[in-house]
């Protein structure tokens, strides 16, 4: 199963769109071998399983800014793109019955939940980040106060020279 696909050309036709890790049509199509119109058809016969946290479909200003970012240069002309969330990607399992399908779905999953504890990752490290700016600035107020004393103490008062010898009354 793992000769499939490779994990890094999966990891590629994953992107943020709408705030959330959506894969095209298009390229799911690809991966499991399938026709782009196939896959589609076989949404639309089963269409109460893809609410629109599932899938939903790019508008013609998201297909031009897409075109720009995908490499394939045909997206520009297609008239309906269909992006499937994580779980949308899963809902396909239960419509594409290939075992091809099932075996790319099962990687897709893997690859969509390595992600997702990338993210953790990167959110603890984040907020350890932020902890250490907050002391680093209050280190940095205490450090600015040690040094104006530290000065306070080194400033030499000049006072008045005393003469040397004797005084007359």
């Amino acid at each position: 199963m793992n000769d499939i696909i490779p994990v890094e050309r999966i990891e590629n036709k994953i992107y943020l769109l709408r705030g959330q890790k959506v894969m095209f049509d298009f390229d799911l199509s690809e991966l499991y071998g399938v026709i782009t119109k196939a896959l589609n058809q076989a949404v639309k016969r089963n269409i109460e399983r893809f609410p629109d946290d599932f899938m939903f479909s790019l508008s013609k200003q998201e297909i031009q800014r897409m075109s720009q970012i995908v490499t394939s240069s045909q997206v520009k002309f297609h008239k309906n793109v269909n992006a499937f969330t994580e779980n949308g990607v899963a809902m396909l399992s239960s419509v594409l019955r290939s075992n091809r399908a099932i075996n790319v779905n099962i990687r897709i999953m893997r690859i969509f939940t390595k992600l997702r504890q990338i993210l953790a990752n990167h959110r603890d490290l984040l907020d350890k980040i932020n902890e250490l700016e907050g002391k680093t600035e209050k280190n940095t107020a205490d450090i600015r106060l040690i040094f104006k004393t530290i000065r306070k103490l080194l400033v030499v008062e000049a006072k008045p020279k005393s003469k040397i010898g004797f005084i007359k009354y």
